[in-house]
């Protein structure tokens, strides 16, 4: 009998809320994996509990089949793939990058093609939804852009990050859909804030309202466990920060504008988040305290 092949060697880079979440998680699965952070003082816990610390990214290539990013931006993306230590050093054909990270379509493509052609390695851009908790559950939503065959390699370790994986087109396509989930997102954290504080200064019961809205076309994940969140006032520490979410409500705005869209829910979404983080100074707050927005001042 024919030995069971070995499983892909894993590399993650960006280990912030949901990189953490996620390479705790893969370790747990019995996955390989090494590590490396811009910020090295999150690595040592990661050794800890089983992963290899790496002194670049080049480094995390060289040891890796599959090699997963989870970083703050579009530029940081790109230096974390071309930057004088980056992946394309060690890049080659056969090794597969995943892309968790929320960026530009575009620019995705275009990193895509040129590390491909320099290197022969593929790229899968495969942003998430769900947050640090789904990622320590393995139930993230995952939207992907990328070749099928590409995705074939690296489902067995989706599969344990992944309740929910879906291919959406080629390179560029999940980084699409998540602006729109996005979108969603944005627009819903503000409505959530907003019901809230509509029900509380009403006088009703506002800890009942998602048991009393379950089932009916106003209820969702964001009813049932974001608006609990902000009823509670449950910030600390936080789930995930402020300044990421207007960061993709702005490059939501960049890309609709870009089709010649005008979209007022998310412009305004975007308003709301502008407020509080750059005029307020909340980047680093939980992004459901939003909801101070509309809590009058004692």
């Amino acid at each position: 009998m024919a030995g069971t092949a070995p499983r892909p060697r894993l590399g993650f880079i960006g280990l912030g809320l949901m990189g953490t979440a996620m390479t705790q998680r893969l370790l747990e699965q019995g996955w390989g994996v090494t590590v490396w952070n811009l910020e090295p003082e999150r690595i040592p816990p990661l050794v800890a509990e089983g992963a290899v610390a790496a002194e670049t990214p080049a480094a995390v290539t060289a040891a890796s089949d599959i090699v997963i990013l989870c970083v703050l931006h579009t530029d940081a993306v790109h230096d974390v793939v071309f930057g004088p230590q980056g992946v394309a050093r060690s890049a080659g054909p056969g090794k597969v990058l995943v892309d968790h990270s929320t960026i530009d379509p575009a620019r995705t493509r275009a990193m895509a093609a040129e590390l491909h052609a320099a290197s022969g390695m593929r790229w899968i851009d495969a942003p998430v939804s769900g947050g640090p908790l789904a990622s320590r559950a393995g139930t993230l939503t995952v939207m992907a852009g990328g070749a099928a065959e590409d995705v074939a390699v690296v489902k067995p370790a989706m599969d344990d990050l992944a309740a929910n994986f879906t291919l959406m087109g080629p390179v560029g396509a999940g980084q699409t859909a998540k602006m729109i989930n996005q979108a969603i997102v944005g627009a819903g954290y503000v409505v959530m804030a907003e019901a809230l504080r509509l029900a509380e200064q009403a006088g009703i019961a506002a800890d009942q309202l998602p048991r009393c809205l379950a089932g009916g076309h106003a209820d969702s994940t964001l009813l049932q466990q974001l608006y609990p969140q902000m009823q509670a006032r449950a910030f600390d520490p936080p789930r995930s920060y402020a300044r990421q979410l207007l960061k993709d409500l702005k490059a939501v705005q960049a890309f609709a504008r870009g089709l010649g869209l005008e979209l007022p829910m998310v412009e305004l979404a975007t308003s709301r988040y502008t407020e509080y983080v750059e005029e307020r100074g909340h980047g680093m707050s939980d992004t459901a305290s939003i909801v101070n927005l509309y809590t009058p001042a004692k």
